[in-house]
């Protein structure tokens, strides 16, 4: 028993599974944000655009009576079919996943053009070579610290 949790504790210590933890965490506040967005904003203008529609209140009550509202055929106590919350959450899904997608596609973006930037700098020569002693100098000098020779100024290696 004493090896088990020695186990799970070298497990739970790991820094993936604490990363792991801290984005669930922050990927459940996430969801959160995003379903304030199309409960709150997104979904009031498409009831808006389609006339008053409430795909909250879209549902089919299987005691085959007609109710105006979810919330009276759950007061009634009957079993429903809540297909237009469904379709909020096939909504949520969505922008949610576009959002990421966004994310995704903007740090990629800013990855690619930090390495593009790096190279651009490495290609950049920082030094050149004595055309005299052939020793590696800086790029800017005008006398070799090696020889002594003095470099012409338009002088490229």
């Amino acid at each position: 028993m004493k090896k088990f949790l020695e186990e799970f504790k070298a497990f739970i210590l790991r820094g993936n599974v604490l990363d792991l933890a801290v984005a669930v965490i922050i990927g459940g506040a996430f969801q959160k944000i995003i379903a304030s967005l199309v409960d709150d904003v997104i979904m009031p203008i498409i009831s808006l655009i389609t006339g008053g529609i409430d795909f909250n209140n879209w549902f089919l009550a299987f005691d085959g009576k007609h109710y105006e509202t979810l919330n009276a055929a759950k007061a009634a106590g009957v079993a429903t079919l809540n297909y237009g919350t469904f379709l909020t959450a096939v909504i949520n899904f969505l922008i949610m996943a576009f959002v990421i997608f966004l994310l995704v596609k903007t740090m990629n973006t800013l990855i690619n053009h930090t390495r593009i930037k790096k190279a651009a700098e490495a290609a950049i020569p920082q030094s050149k070579i004595c055309p005299f002693c052939k020793s590696e100098i800086a790029i800017d000098a005008t006398r070799c610290p090696h020889c002594t020779s003095l470099l012409e100024e338009n002088e490229k290696s």
